[in-house]
């Protein structure tokens, strides 16, 4: 009874069903395997009432001629545009809304000669930062807005300002967004002055609005996640299906004081986060067709007449680095998804910041930490190893009982076992070891697909974008041979159609990698290259002993 084999049947038949899974949810379907998120909320939150109509600021909620302000003469839209060092924000007069957000350090998955464009209002995309007032006639995201003179380019200073103004109902509200040098973080300050002779009881609502359309130039082979996102401190971090906003699944965290709602996808993710302390309610909307919004409200208690109340809040809008989220609010870094692993695949990361530190180039880091990784585990891969060189070293005679014993499986299974003891091989002992190491691996996978930082990293030569696909091929290519040379060092599997399976495999996983990003080849290159080399030490090292 060959163990080892069914072993590895076992993990490869494992490894395409992953890859089918994760096709689908790519493809909007869901996964076989893990529930969304939102699925293992609190029940607290499960059970939480439905939002209150204030709590959904859609266009349809608010009150006619919203565009004009009702206190103001008409004004016309126009396209503020702010630049800074990092960014290039352009903000709409009509609503305060920001509508786009180029990121100037980062380029375009689909088109590498262009910057990365986050935040746009186009008819192919969406995605837009809103806020404005609730309870009454007042200010919101449709109103029309009044910029204040100012200095639009950051220049030689440390930050630069946009203020904006609308008053309606009785109520004025000036924005104000204030942008820093080498800084995604944006400060959001809304002042509510009461201009007019009651009291009013405002609410300020700040909220995310985005097609449920996967970012350009998605792998069709692995998938990412790109969705709302909740943190609070009582129900944590959670993740909400586009798909499954507007209805009965739409289950999550809906009161709090502290925490942060965001939009998340591949490398990149804008957070809006509160004044911690202060009370909130938290919605999602399906606001149009594929269009949905992610949000606060927050009162913001009784404003007599001439007094003003003041909220500040922060838009952080770009890559996932995860030192600058753990800075930004508590939480925040979650948002960098390293799968149901993240207690390996953390501290991995953490190597390899400080591999990076000493090198400076991410694709030597891979290198020397996947060198680090077999070191760890040499003692282990070395006893599968010596494992493996004893089941190649036995298999004729095994082969011979299989031959002897047709149609005999039970004196099959006992000859084998003699064998076993005879030889004094461990079945298991070429399996248990490379299944104590797969967690790790795994851990690996997903630190390297999840890290903004490869992302336009280069290596040597070809390598320009460790988070792209290997231009040339090249590395796929020596995944194959690697693969093929690992094949023919095991031992041959018996069964002549098993054994033309094996040597296809390579074939078929270097087709797969041709897609995958540079960097995770480079990995599993490098990763097969340090196991063929111990593995045919090992065997030498066995042969050389046995013929003494």
């Amino acid at each position: 009874m060959d163990i080892k084999r069914t072993v590895l049947w076992a993990v490869f038949a494992l490894s395409l069903l992953i890859l089918w899974d994760n096709w689908m949810r790519y493809n909007g379907k869901p996964s076989m395997f893990f529930p969304n998120t939102t699925q293992q909320a609190k029940t607290a939150a499960n059970n939480a009432p439905a939002q209150p109509a204030a709590a959904q600021p859609d266009g349809s909620a608010l009150p006619a001629g919203a565009v004009a302000g009702g206190d103001t003469l008409p004004v016309q839209g126009q396209t503020i545009t702010i630049t800074t060092d990092v960014v290039k924000a352009d903000i709409d007069t009509i609503g305060g809304e920001l509508k786009r957000l180029e990121l100037l350090k980062h380029k375009d998955t689909v088109d590498p000669t262009k910057n990365l464009v986050l935040f746009n209002d186009t008819p192919d995309h969406t995605y837009l930062a809103q806020s404005g007032l609730l309870g009454g006639p007042f200010p919101n995201h449709r109103s029309g807005f009044i910029a204040q003179p100012g200095v639009r380019t950051l220049g030689d200073g440390d930050s630069v300002q946009l203020v904006l103004e609308s008053q309606q109902g009785g109520v004025k509200l000036t924005k104000t967004y204030t942008f820093k040098r080498g800084d995604y973080n944006i400060d959001l300050k809304n002042t509510v002055t009461n201009v007019g002779d009651a009291p009013v009881t405002p609410s300020l609502y700040l909220q995310l609005v985005r097609d449920g359309n996967k970012p350009g130039g998605e792998s069709h082979f692995y998938s990412t996640f790109t969705g709302p996102t909740v943190y609070t401190d009582a129900d944590k971090f959670q993740k909400l299906a586009f798909e499954k906003i507007g209805t009965a699944a739409d289950q999550h965290a809906t009161k709090a004081d502290n925490g942060w709602i965001a939009l998340v996808q591949h490398y990149f993710v804008s957070a809006i986060i509160p004044p911690a302390g202060m009370q909130r309610e938290i919605f999602t909307k399906k606001v149009a067709a594929n269009l949905y919004a992610v949000g606060n409200v927050l009162p913001m208690g009784a404003i007599a007449p001439g007094a003003s109340v003041t909220l500040d809040a922060h838009l952080y809008s770009g890559p996932q680095e995860s030192a600058v989220l753990e800075k930004t609010a508590p939480g925040l870094e979650l948002v960098k998804d390293y799968g149901w692993l993240t207690i390996i695949a953390k501290p991995i990361f953490w190597l390899m910041t400080h591999i990076h530190a000493l090198v400076g180039n991410w694709g030597w880091t891979i290198i020397l930490l996947t060198m680090f990784i077999k070191l760890l585990f040499f003692p282990l891969s070395a006893t599968s190893y010596r494992s493996m060189a004893k089941m190649k070293a036995v298999a004729p005679k095994m082969q011979a009982i299989r031959d002897r014993n047709k149609g005999e499986t039970q004196k099959m299974n006992q000859e084998m076992m003699q064998l076993y003891k005879t030889e004094k091989i461990n079945p298991l002992g070429g399996c248990l070891p490379i299944v104590v190491q797969i967690p790790v691996f795994i851990s690996l996978y997903w630190v390297l697909l999840a890290s903004v930082e490869m992302r336009n990293a280069p290596w040597i030569g070809w390598i320009h974008d460790l988070a792209a696909p290997d231009p040339f091929y090249i590395l796929p290519v020596l995944m194959a041979v690697s693969m093929f040379i690992q094949t023919r060092l095991n031992p041959t599997p018996p069964d002549p159609i098993q054994a033309k399976v094996m040597m296809f495999m390579p074939i078929a996983f270097s087709v797969m990698f041709f897609f995958f990003p540079s960097g995770l080849v480079l990995y599993w290159v490098v990763n097969n290259v340090l196991s063929i080399t111990q593995q045919w030490v090992i065997t030498k090292k066995m042969q050389k002993e046995k013929v003494k």
